[in-house]
């Protein structure tokens, strides 16, 4: 299964190289007020992607913080209670 995981990682690098490879032409990406960028089309995707994924982790964050306040205030009312740990997880049949 190791070699099985290695072989399909190397097929995923040698796409993604071969992707790099076959777009190395300049590309402009044209801002406001005349604005021009210039570089290799894959710089320009990986561009795109990297900005992609810091808008999507930026939109995660005020859920996240929502998530910490109420596991903070359940463990307050759980210590204001008197219980020591939390209960343990429900370990029954899902119907699956």
């Amino acid at each position: 299964m190791k070699y099985l995981m290695w072989l399909l990682k190397a097929a995923i690098f040698f796409t993604l190289f071969a992707f790099a490879l076959n777009n190395q032409q300049a590309t402009a990406l044209h801002f406001f007020f005349g604005y021009e960028w210039r570089a290799p089309l894959v710089l320009v995707v990986l561009a795109a992607f990297a900005a992609g994924l810091a808008v999507g982790a930026l939109g995660m964050v005020p859920r996240w913080l929502r998530h910490r306040a109420a596991a903070r205030r359940a463990q307050e009312r759980a210590a204001a209670a008197g219980m020591t740990t939390m209960p343990p997880p429900n370990t029954g049949h899902h119907g699956l």
